[in-house]
């Protein structure tokens, strides 16, 4: 996290809808942040020598932090990665201020003009009584507004592998190119499982195709990535949460190991596996 993270914090609050506040609250809060984040880039050191190329892996970092939080369910904890994300927001508006580009204001009034141009259904006389048409309408209404050529183009070239193949079915989705029934995807699934499987049963002194073999498994996960999403599963979520349990139950093995006197490196695979089974009913799921 970014050292100035609890600057003009006052004493932590359990909100419930009792003392959510008023909108005049709100706003005066934001007028607050926006007069602090004012005050920092004027006097601080540090922040006046940010640039938008430097915030940005900080950036990264803190969205991932609020991804975590999300993920273990800590209201608390996503309080603060909002609120350090939205610090960021308001630095890279502040930025745009003083290189006369952009400013809160003129961010703020192009997104809510782009929220109304692509309600039509709330705002017009479209009509969208499901969720499926509201997405479908939402992509072609920013295929008309950004100029691509392609539903993908919008699809960003950094993000990760296994969140740009969810984006691209979503994408290709919202303009009615996808499978009508999981049955048929599932389908999919076991036919390259087979493509996959046939690249290793090769003849004894063969040699993998390893160009092959990777271009078949990313199929494979693809169309898994592809059922997942049929089936209302966000595989991203599903993934991170095994990887949590594995993270908490490998640290249980480890701290048993050391608790016994033994050392990993020197255990048998079948001393491991007993500690591994015991954290499985110990029910170890998290950090």
């Amino acid at each position: 996290m970014l050292y100035f993270e609890n600057v003009y914090t006052s004493s932590i609050v359990s909100y419930n809808m009792s003392n959510l506040s008023s909108r005049a609250e709100q706003l005066a809060a934001f007028d607050r942040l926006l007069t602090i984040m004012d005050e920092l880039r004027a006097q601080c050191p540090w922040d006046k020598k940010q640039t938008t190329e430097s915030l940005r892996h900080l950036t990264i970092e803190e969205t991932f932090e609020l991804s975590d939080a999300i993920l273990e369910g800590n209201p608390e904890e996503i309080k603060k990665e909002v609120g350090d994300l939205l610090l960021h927001l308001v630095f890279y508006a502040k930025i745009g201020s003083e290189q006369g580009s952009y400013d809160i204001r003129t961010v703020i009034d192009s997104l809510c003009e782009k929220l109304i141009r692509r309600h039509p259904h709330i705002y017009g006389d479209t009509v969208a009584q499901d969720e499926e048409t509201v997405k479908q309408n939402w992509e072609k209404i920013k295929l008309t507004e950004k100029g691509n050529v392609s539903v993908l183009g919008g699809v960003p070239k950094s993000l990760p592998a296994l969140i740009k193949a969810m984006r691209i079915q979503e994408k290709a989705r919202g303009v009615g190119f996808d499978w009508e029934e999981p049955e048929q995807v599932w389908e999919k699934v076991k036919e390259e499982m087979g493509e996959f499987e046939a690249e290793f049963r090769v003849g004894a002194g063969s040699q993998i195709d390893q160009e092959k073999a990777s271009g078949e498994f990313g199929d494979l996960l693809f169309s898994l990535i592809n059922y997942a999403r049929f089936i209302d599963i966000n595989p991203e979520e599903a993934l991170e949460r095994t990887n949590i349990k594995f993270i908490s139950r490998f640290q249980y093995l480890e701290r048993a190991a050391k608790a016994a006197g033994k050392s990993l490196s020197e255990m048998s695979l079948a001393e491991m596996d007993v500690y591994w089974e015991e954290a499985k009913k110990a029910g170890s799921t998290k950090y």
